[in-house]
């Protein structure tokens, strides 16, 4: 391998590791009587939250599902994961 290669191959490492290890400047968190909690707890307990509504919806439309046990965990995720990018982006 040439010397020449050999730089563009460090630097391609070097680029990818700056982009890697960068952080945030701080974590999102709320505060709860004096305790921060993390902003995808909340998040995955609204996720939850809504998905329980969506169930009783679906029961009270006599929607039956296929497979619910693959259902409820996505619907939950989606909850959790649409929340996350509406209020933290």
């Amino acid at each position: 391998m040439s010397i020449n290669k050999r730089l563009r191959v460090s630097e391609c490492h070097l680029l990818l590791a700056a982009l890697f290890l960068t952080s945030c400047g701080r974590a999102p968190s709320f505060d709860v009587l004096g305790s921060f909690f993390p902003a995808w707890l909340v998040c995955l307990a609204l996720g939850l939250v809504l998905t329980v509504a969506a169930r009783g919806l679906l029961s009270r439309l006599h929607i039956v599902l296929a497979l619910p046990v693959l259902t409820y965990p996505s619907l939950t995720a989606l909850f959790s994961f649409a929340l996350w990018f509406a209020l933290f982006r």
